[in-house]
């Protein structure tokens, strides 16, 4: 008899979260979010790539969530693909590497080009949680590779004191901090990793110079 009546609320509940839901979608505004935060992110400096790839499965990943504490009758849907694509293009990444220019696949240049592939997303305990692989190529040769796992600043407090008005900025806030982290750390991975590699060349030339090929990176 127990089971029946849990199993009754159980179904009284989805029938009542579906036919009440409010999506909300957290990428709608994030272009904006990252202008209003420009320069917040003090990221080091890198000119080890000027292109970048997004994998298929990474440009459309995308996660939805309910947190009872901001009402569980809204459906944030974090479309995270298209938001770390937002933070590429952002100022401070194009400042950080000086120019990183979208492409749909890493070619046979001698630029390098940077593959982002996003393993996992979770928005959970009031925080962002990511998991990213990032690749670089150069010259149709695998330079570099990590996988890198983030948590981002908890929104707790937001969130509790400042319900569904506040929830998008919380997820907003909490994904930037930790995608941020992650580019903080690839980028200083990247040029400790390629600095390595120049050790074995009399010296380094730079990418869009006519004289790269004959002292390119093995």
């Amino acid at each position: 008899m127990k089971s029946c009546t849990k199993r009754i609320i159980v179904i009284v509940t989805m029938v009542f979260l579906c036919s009440c839901t409010i999506r909300h979608t957290v990428q709608s505004d994030y272009p904006k979010y990252l202008v209003n935060n420009t320069g917040s992110s003090n990221l080091p400096k890198t000119d080890r790539a000027s292109q970048y790839v997004l994998t298929p499965d990474t440009q459309g990943y995308t996660y939805e969530f309910r947190a009872f504490v901001t009402g569980a009758a809204n459906l944030w849907v974090v479309e995270i693909g298209k938001m770390l694509d937002d933070t590429l293009k952002s100022a401070d990444v194009q400042a950080a590497f000086g120019r990183l220019e979208k492409v749909n696949e890493a070619g046979n240049g001698l630029g390098g080009t940077l593959t982002f592939d996003l393993r996992n997303y979770t928005f959970q305990d009031f925080g962002a949680h990511i998991e990213l692989k990032v690749s670089l190529s150069r010259g149709g040769k695998s330079i570099f590779e990590n996988t890198y796992t983030q948590d981002g600043k908890t929104q707790g407090g937001k969130m509790f004191w400042g319900g569904a008005f506040a929830q998008k900025n919380a997820v907003q806030q909490s994904t930037k901090l930790a995608i941020d982290e992650i580019l903080r750390r690839l980028i200083t991975d990247l040029n400790a990793a390629t600095l390595s590699l120049e050790d074995q060349t009399e010296q380094f030339v730079a990418p869009d110079s006519p004289s790269f090929e004959a002292t390119q990176l093995q």
